[in-house]
């Protein structure tokens, strides 16, 4: 295949919420109390919700940074490429890349809504994180027809409001919604307990995927002396422990039509785990546990989307794999940001692993949209979908090395948005 034939759709992407984004999605009463960016001393960009202060990590949004300037510090909107909060910036940045959908996980909101979830005043959470979706599927996602695969986030302290918010989403148009890969971390239920039950007969219904995306359990691996190195290489781990936990539990059994996406988790936890679990069932059989006529990989694999940025050795077992539960990410704009060449690093990745034009098409864009239910073709002809096609669309696009101080020198002399707290 060549390259500009392509069509990518990546299944995980973020976006920096943008200050303006509660102002057209509020009642004019609650407008004082919504989340709101305020400039520290230093300048920096700070979103402030109740008592709670949240930074903006560097990390999260270090795309075109040279890499000496990577960290955990804290940065600013005027910091950052404009792609990572302004809308029109992340479509060019996506033509650049070649890429013709993403879905992309919350900031401020936490990758699964921890932020409104955590909140002391459930009532007022429950009218920021309504308005919080209608920004995303409305304005952000509708704002570029099929350039977008809309998900929301639920007010999981409510099992009742978050059952109504899932139906309310997905009439809007929303394809997935973003959970807790490990619910006991945040004092909710295990997904072992039937708690859960409600929500993965509703989301069943509507016909959404149930999107796990690492980091909110990432306290189950906080280690004693524990460095950035470790904590970011065993991250995708975290993803291991949410799958055992719908595996030998009874949701993936119980609720046959239940769709989950593990996002940025990759696939090289794939191999071990399905040859183990198969090994674990047939040989410990008096734990009870009864799969029927399958094995536990066979159930694993009915219910699962794993997607990947840079996995070439695990890749070369897709077809032990199955390659009907892979897909592929470019993760922009964090640190394992594939851009602006994602088209070129996967099909390196699957050439390598002697991957055929037909799976390539699968890895690239088919799984994601069928999982999804979602048609990438519905706004955007398959000829003007291709990486050629979008990248013809984006030969002014700056690809170069940009410091933090010269995107702070460009906001400021001319505003991505102009607000009062920027």
């Amino acid at each position: 295949m060549h390259v500009d034939d392509m069509i990518l759709i990546s299944i995980d992407d973020h976006v920096v919420e943008p200050p303006d984004m509660f102002s057209g999605h509020l009642p004019s009463r609650y407008l004082d109390q919504a989340p709101h960016v305020v400039l520290t001393e230093e300048g920096k960009s700070q979103w402030v919700f109740e008592d709670q202060e949240m930074a903006m990590v560097g990390l999260n949004a270090v795309v075109s940074w040279p890499k000496e300037e990577w960290g955990f510090n804290p940065t600013a909107h005027a910091e950052m490429r404009p792609g990572a909060y302004n809308i029109h910036e992340r479509v060019r940045d996506m033509n650049r890349n070649g890429v013709l959908a993403s879905m992309c996980f919350p900031s401020m909101a936490g990758f699964s809504g921890r932020t409104f979830q955590e909140a002391k005043d459930k009532d007022l959470a429950l009218v920021m994180l309504k308005a919080y979706n209608d920004w995303h599927i409305d304005e952000w996602c509708g704002a570029y027809p099929g350039r977008f695969i809309p998900q929301a986030i639920l007010p999981l302290w409510d099992m009742g409001a978050t059952i109504a918010e899932l139906q309310r989403v997905a009439e809007k148009g929303a394809r997935a919604v973003s959970m807790p890969e490990l619910p006991h971390v945040q004092g909710y239920p295990s997904y072992h307990s039937d708690s859960w039950d409600p929500f993965f007969a509703a989301i069943c219904d509507v016909d959404l995927v149930m999107s796990l995306h690492i980091g909110q359990g990432l306290n189950a691996i906080n280690l004693p002396d524990i460095n950035f190195d470790e904590y970011m290489v065993l991250s995708t781990q975290v993803t291991v422990l949410a799958v055992q936990d719908l595996l030998w539990g009874h949701a993936m059994r119980e609720f046959p039509a239940l769709k989950i996406a593990f996002s940025e988790g990759g696939i090289g936890w794939l191999p071990f785990l399905l040859d183990r679990v198969d090994r674990h069932y047939q040989n410990q059989r008096w734990t009870g546990q009864d799969f029927g006529l399958k094995l536990p990989s066979d159930v694993l694999r009915e219910h699962s989307l794993a997607c990947f940025i840079a996995d070439p050795t695990s890749l070369k077992l897709y077809k032990e794999i199955g390659i009907d539960m892979i897909a592929f990410e470019t993760d922009y704009p964090h640190s394992d940001c594939l851009w602006p060449d994602a088209p070129e690093a996967l099909l390196i990745q699957c050439e390598g692993a002697g991957c055929s034009d037909e799976d390539v098409d699968k890895i690239s864009w088919q799984n994601a949209a069928r999982f999804c239910g979602w048609d990438p073709f519905a706004s955007i002809s398959r000829p003007d979908a291709t990486v050629g096609a979008l990248r013809a669309q984006a030969g002014d696009v700056e690809t170069g090395v940009v410091s933090r101080a010269e995107w702070r020198a460009r906001y400021e002399a001319k505003p991505y948005y102009a607000t009062a707290s920027v």
